[in-house]
């Protein structure tokens, strides 16, 4: 899908130097794939990571 985007030029840039990505469609799919996992992580983390009504997994040590 095409489509146009506004970027400013000094955040285009230090984002290509942080990532080491020069081409700007992998550098804004790189962006896009690193929110993806941001935001999946804070709505994982969100859940609180309990489950009161979970049997006792059993340990090998």
């Amino acid at each position: 899908m095409r489509t146009t985007l506004i970027i400013r030029d000094d955040i285009l840039k230090r984002a290509s130097g942080l990532a080491g990505i020069t081409e700007k469609t992998a550098l804004v799919h790189a962006g896009l794939e690193a929110l993806i996992e941001k935001k999946a992580g804070e709505r994982l983390a969100a859940l609180g990571g309990r489950e009161p009504g979970l049997r006792k997994i059993p340990r090998r040590r």
